[in-house]
Protein backbone atom coordinates (compact mmCIF):
# COMPACT_ATOMS: atom_id res chain seq x y z
CA UNK A 1 0.00 0.00 0.00
CA UNK A 2 1.42 3.58 -0.93
CA UNK A 3 1.58 6.40 1.80
CA UNK A 4 1.08 10.31 1.09
CA UNK A 5 5.13 9.79 0.19
CA UNK A 6 4.63 7.85 -2.66
CA UNK A 7 1.26 7.86 -4.02
CA UNK A 8 0.73 8.27 -7.69
CA UNK A 9 -0.80 11.74 -7.99
CA UNK A 10 -0.29 12.34 -11.93
CA UNK A 11 -1.24 9.82 -14.99
CA UNK A 12 -0.61 10.03 -18.32
CA UNK A 13 -3.90 9.53 -19.25
CA UNK A 14 -5.20 12.21 -16.90
CA UNK A 15 -7.86 14.44 -19.13
CA UNK A 16 -6.22 18.00 -19.27
CA UNK A 17 -8.58 21.10 -20.49
CA UNK A 18 -7.65 22.19 -23.73
CA UNK A 19 -8.54 25.95 -24.33
CA UNK A 20 -8.40 28.73 -26.79
CA UNK A 21 -6.48 31.87 -26.96
CA UNK A 22 -9.09 33.62 -25.13
CA UNK A 23 -9.42 30.53 -22.17
CA UNK A 24 -12.42 29.19 -23.76
CA UNK A 25 -12.08 25.29 -23.22
CA UNK A 26 -12.42 23.49 -26.16
CA UNK A 27 -12.03 19.90 -25.18
CA UNK A 28 -9.73 17.31 -23.03
CA UNK A 29 -7.33 14.87 -23.76
CA UNK A 30 -4.65 12.89 -22.00
CA UNK A 31 -2.44 14.52 -20.38
CA UNK A 32 1.00 12.46 -22.45
CA UNK A 33 -0.94 13.34 -26.02
CA UNK A 34 -1.41 16.99 -24.72
CA UNK A 35 2.41 17.41 -24.34
CA UNK A 36 3.35 15.26 -27.47
CA UNK A 37 5.24 17.07 -30.23
CA UNK A 38 4.75 21.09 -29.75
CA UNK A 39 2.02 20.44 -27.78
CA UNK A 40 -1.54 21.88 -27.42
CA UNK A 41 -3.09 24.90 -25.33
CA UNK A 42 -4.14 23.41 -21.91
CA UNK A 43 -4.97 25.12 -18.78
CA UNK A 44 -1.86 24.70 -15.93
CA UNK A 45 -1.28 26.49 -12.50
CA UNK A 46 1.95 27.47 -10.45
CA UNK A 47 2.84 28.23 -6.71
CA UNK A 48 5.18 29.73 -5.35
CA UNK A 49 5.30 28.93 -1.39
CA UNK A 50 7.41 31.09 1.25
CA UNK A 51 8.30 30.35 4.54
CA UNK A 52 7.87 32.51 7.42
CA UNK A 53 11.31 33.95 6.92
CA UNK A 54 10.31 34.96 3.61
CA UNK A 55 12.17 32.10 1.25
CA UNK A 56 10.95 30.78 -1.67
CA UNK A 57 10.26 26.81 -1.89
CA UNK A 58 11.86 25.05 -5.00
CA UNK A 59 11.40 21.49 -6.15
CA UNK A 60 13.48 19.43 -7.85
CA UNK A 61 10.92 17.63 -10.37
CA UNK A 62 11.40 13.54 -9.75
CA UNK A 63 13.61 11.71 -12.41
CA UNK A 64 10.75 9.71 -13.57
CA UNK A 65 9.12 13.31 -14.80
CA UNK A 66 9.07 12.79 -18.67
CA UNK A 67 9.86 16.48 -19.15
CA UNK A 68 12.64 18.81 -17.55
CA UNK A 69 13.01 15.63 -15.21
CA UNK A 70 15.68 16.30 -12.32
CA UNK A 71 15.32 20.41 -13.07
CA UNK A 72 14.89 22.81 -10.70
CA UNK A 73 10.76 24.26 -10.77
CA UNK A 74 8.62 26.27 -8.19
CA UNK A 75 6.98 24.80 -4.95
CA UNK A 76 4.19 23.67 -7.13
CA UNK A 77 2.73 23.24 -10.51
CA UNK A 78 0.25 21.23 -12.08
CA UNK A 79 -3.29 20.97 -14.07
CA UNK A 80 -7.05 21.67 -13.36
CA UNK A 81 -8.90 18.70 -13.98
CA UNK A 82 -12.14 18.69 -15.80
CA UNK A 83 -14.71 20.52 -13.57
CA UNK A 84 -12.15 22.13 -11.40
CA UNK A 85 -11.04 25.83 -11.39
CA UNK A 86 -6.96 26.58 -11.21
CA UNK A 87 -6.76 27.80 -7.73
CA UNK A 88 -9.28 24.29 -6.45
CA UNK A 89 -6.47 22.24 -8.41
CA UNK A 90 -3.39 24.55 -7.31
CA UNK A 91 -4.71 23.67 -3.64
CA UNK A 92 -5.61 19.88 -4.22
CA UNK A 93 -1.81 19.42 -5.56
CA UNK A 94 -0.04 21.04 -3.05
CA UNK A 95 -1.82 18.61 -0.68
CA UNK A 96 -0.45 15.96 -2.76
CA UNK A 97 3.20 16.81 -3.64
CA UNK A 98 3.86 18.64 -0.63
CA UNK A 99 1.23 17.40 2.32
CA UNK A 100 0.58 20.76 3.38
CA UNK A 101 -2.63 22.86 3.18
CA UNK A 102 -1.76 26.63 2.07
CA UNK A 103 -4.16 29.61 1.77
CA UNK A 104 -3.06 30.62 -2.11
CA UNK A 105 -3.06 33.88 -3.63
CA UNK A 106 -3.97 34.31 -7.12
CA UNK A 107 -1.53 36.88 -9.25
CA UNK A 108 -1.61 36.61 -13.02
CA UNK A 109 -1.89 33.99 -15.85
CA UNK A 110 0.14 33.88 -19.18
CA UNK A 111 0.31 31.91 -22.14
CA UNK A 112 4.14 30.04 -23.24
CA UNK A 113 5.02 27.38 -25.08
CA UNK A 114 8.75 25.58 -24.21
CA UNK A 115 9.95 22.65 -26.11
CA UNK A 116 12.00 19.81 -24.02
CA UNK A 117 14.43 18.45 -26.30
CA UNK A 118 12.75 16.00 -28.05
CA UNK A 119 10.51 14.58 -26.04
CA UNK A 120 7.39 16.99 -26.28
CA UNK A 121 6.62 20.72 -24.95
CA UNK A 122 4.34 22.56 -22.63
CA UNK A 123 1.93 25.31 -24.38
CA UNK A 124 0.04 26.20 -21.17
CA UNK A 125 -2.62 28.91 -20.34
CA UNK A 126 -1.14 29.51 -16.64
CA UNK A 127 -2.07 30.62 -13.44
CA UNK A 128 0.37 31.79 -11.27
CA UNK A 129 -0.49 31.60 -7.02
CA UNK A 130 1.89 32.50 -4.17
CA UNK A 131 1.47 31.25 -0.55
CA UNK A 132 2.73 31.10 2.64
CA UNK A 133 3.99 27.55 4.18
CA UNK A 134 3.13 27.38 8.11
CA UNK A 135 3.18 23.29 8.26
CA UNK A 136 6.11 21.02 7.53
CA UNK A 137 6.29 19.95 3.96
CA UNK A 138 6.43 15.91 3.36
CA UNK A 139 7.28 15.84 -0.58
CA UNK A 140 5.83 13.21 -2.75
CA UNK A 141 9.07 11.04 -3.95
CA UNK A 142 6.88 10.37 -6.95
CA UNK A 143 6.76 13.90 -8.31
CA UNK A 144 9.77 15.40 -6.81
CA UNK A 145 13.43 14.20 -5.74
CA UNK A 146 14.74 17.71 -3.82
CA UNK A 147 13.34 20.58 -1.80
CA UNK A 148 15.42 23.63 -1.29
CA UNK A 149 14.15 26.80 0.59
CA UNK A 150 16.43 30.40 -0.80
CA UNK A 151 15.39 33.92 -0.22
CA UNK A 152 14.72 36.04 -4.09
CA UNK A 153 18.45 36.88 -3.60
CA UNK A 154 19.28 33.53 -3.72
CA UNK A 155 16.83 32.65 -6.44
CA UNK A 156 18.15 35.40 -8.40
CA UNK A 157 21.86 34.50 -8.56
CA UNK A 158 20.93 30.21 -8.72
CA UNK A 159 19.00 31.52 -12.63
CA UNK A 160 22.10 34.15 -13.13
CA UNK A 161 24.58 31.22 -12.46
CA UNK A 162 23.21 28.07 -13.78
CA UNK A 163 19.98 28.82 -15.84
CA UNK A 164 20.26 25.73 -17.62
CA UNK A 165 19.00 24.20 -14.89
CA UNK A 166 16.20 25.39 -13.44
CA UNK A 167 12.65 25.04 -15.44
CA UNK A 168 11.44 27.26 -17.93
CA UNK A 169 8.48 28.23 -16.82
CA UNK A 170 10.16 28.77 -13.15
CA UNK A 171 12.65 31.75 -15.21
CA UNK A 172 9.52 33.58 -16.70
CA UNK A 173 7.40 33.44 -14.34
CA UNK A 174 10.20 34.64 -11.36
CA UNK A 175 10.80 37.65 -13.72
CA UNK A 176 7.50 38.54 -14.13
CA UNK A 177 6.83 38.12 -10.25
CA UNK A 178 9.92 40.15 -9.57
CA UNK A 179 9.18 43.05 -11.74
CA UNK A 180 5.64 43.57 -12.46
CA UNK A 181 4.11 42.29 -9.24
CA UNK A 182 7.35 43.35 -7.07
CA UNK A 183 5.04 44.74 -4.47
CA UNK A 184 2.84 41.40 -3.87
CA UNK A 185 5.88 39.37 -3.68
CA UNK A 186 7.32 41.48 -1.05
CA UNK A 187 4.63 40.52 1.38
CA UNK A 188 6.01 37.04 0.99
CA UNK A 189 9.91 37.52 0.57
CA UNK A 190 9.84 40.03 3.47
CA UNK A 191 10.20 38.00 7.16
Amino acid sequence: MSTSRTRRVSFDDEPLILVDEDNNIVGHLPKADVHAGDGLLHRAFSVFLFDAEGRLLLQQRSASKPLWPLFWANSCCSHPRRGETEAEAASRRVLEELGIEAELEYVYTFTYHARYEDKGSEHERCSVFLGRVTDQVQTNENEIAAVRWLTAEEVDAALAAEPERYSPWLKMEWARLRGDFADTLARYTSA
